[in-house]
Formats: structure tokens, C-alpha cells, sequence
């Protein structure tokens, strides 16, 4: 168990709604990352997290895709404690259609490389 514990404004319910079907159907898995619980691809590269403050999804994604977002507004760059993941992604606002988007894209980039 972390020492951090979540934000004031922590909500990871959209995270745990889309995370479900995905565990259910063995498709990812329950693992931990930076000491947070995070979600794995079933060949165990990691795919996303609830950021531990608020929530929020934090997916692997190409850094091309990575920079879309950013660009767009859509997502912000990953940088905890300052160090910049170029594959990582921060979506603060709750789109479950976004959310589920990427978490495909990223499923399919750990998996194989490509989105």
C-alpha cells in the first residue's frame, strides 16, 4: 500500500466503470505502478491508471498521440515529480467515450506496438 494517499478531489469511478469489463474479460490485468494500482496488458506491459490525486486517466499511448491531445487540450503531458513520460498522457476531463478510446488505443500500442 502507497504511502500517498489520494487528493481531496480523488474520483476514480469512470476508471473503475471502463476497467471492469476489461478485467472481466481478461483483456488487462491488476498490477501497480510508481506504487499506485494501475491496469496491465494480458502480456504485462503497462496501460493506464487513475492519477492518484484526482482520478483522472493516465494511458500509454504513441508520444505522436501523446502530443495530439496535449496539442488539442484534450490531455496533459505526464510529468510526476517533473520527469516527462513522452508516451504518457493525462485526460482530466470525464469523457467515457474518450476514456474507452484510449484505453483501446493504448491496449492495442502495448500489445503491439502500433495504435
Amino acid at each position: 500500500m502507497s504511502p500517498i494517499q489520494p487528493g481531496p478531489g480523488f474520483d476514480n469511478a469512470l476508471f473503475q466503470e471502463l476497467a471492469e469489463p476489461l478485467l472481466a474479460a481478461g483483456e488487462v490485468e491488476e498490477g501497480t505502478i510508481m506504487g499506485f494500482p494501475c491496469l496491465r496488458t494480458s502480456s504485462g506491459g503497462f496501460l493506464a491508471m487513475a492519477e492518484h490525486r484526482s482520478g483522472d486517466l493516465v494511458v500509454k499511448v504513441p508520444a505522436g498521440r501523446v502530443e495530439e491531445l496535449v496539442e488539442a487540450g484534450t490531455g496533459l503531458p505526464f510529468a510526476p515529480a517533473g520527469r516527462r513520460f513522452r508516451e504518457w498522457v493525462h485526460v482530466p476531463g470525464r469523457d467515457a467515450d474518450l476514456w474507452q478510446a484510449l484505453l483501446d488505443e493504448g491496449r492495442a500500442f502495448v500489445d503491439g506496438g502500433t495504435a
